[in-house]
């Protein structure tokens, strides 16, 4: 007979608190930064009231470990507190079972090798592609604009594709362009390059001669 398969609830959320904080069912004082949950038609409560003292707080920051326990755990709820600065809740981790948490970590010990080992070859694949997406972008300005001065295209190349910087390289626009035959001056994919190697330009910094060099592209 298959198993039944698990039915999906509403994630159970406990929220530090920023302010003074009362529990609506025994009326406690719980003070600023005191752990609550929302419940329908009761208000606010301590994780008392709410049944959920007797659970362990798992931190955010070992997703491997977070996710094993929140698969044991017959019962969980993500913790979130606000930020001031970002104007939204942030998750800062997850309270769960004791037993849970002690099967998700002896499956993380048993296994930590071969996670790291994975790491590490995941870590050195983004560096190939990340060395390959350079490379081709660089070919790409040489492309475009074969009159640039020699290892210029090799310093935009690297500014534009600066890891997690945001910038066209590493937008899906960038990595259009270099994959795609080098189009003629009059085409909009043209433009774009044109005002990509602008604006890479004026970031890395240059003198009024490649300036110039460039207008005439």
């Amino acid at each position: 007979m298959a198993a039944t398969p698990k039915q999906e609830t509403e994630e159970l959320k406990v929220f530090i608190s920023t302010r003074e904080s009362t529990c609506d069912a025994c009326k406690e004082d719980l003070g600023r930064k005191a752990w609550i949950t929302l419940v329908r038609d009761k208000g606010a409560l301590c994780l008392s009231c709410a049944d959920l003292d007797h659970l362990i707080f798992l931190p955010s920051g070992d997703a491997a470990l977070t996710r094993r326990a929140r698969k044991h755990a017959l019962l969980s709820a993500v913790v979130l507190k606000w930020s001031r600065a970002r104007k939204h809740y942030e998750r800062q981790g997850l309270l769960v079972e004791e037993a849970a948490l002690e099967l998700a970590e002896d499956e993380c010990l048993a296994d930590a090798d071969l996670r790291a080992r994975r790491r590490e070859r995941e870590a050195e694949r983004r560096a190939e592609l990340d060395e390959t997406l350079v490379e081709r972008f660089a070919a790409r300005i040489r492309e475009a604009f074969p009159r640039i001065v020699s290892g210029r295209e090799q310093r935009i190349a690297e500014h534009a594709c600066l890891k997690y910087s945001g910038r066209i390289g590493r937008s899906a626009l960038g990595k259009k362009w270099t994959s795609k035959p080098c189009a003629s001056p009059s085409s909009p994919t043209f433009g774009i390059a044109k005002r990509t190697m602008t604006n890479c330009w004026a970031q890395v910094g240059t003198d009024q001669t490649h300036e110039a060099q460039l207008r005439t592209v």
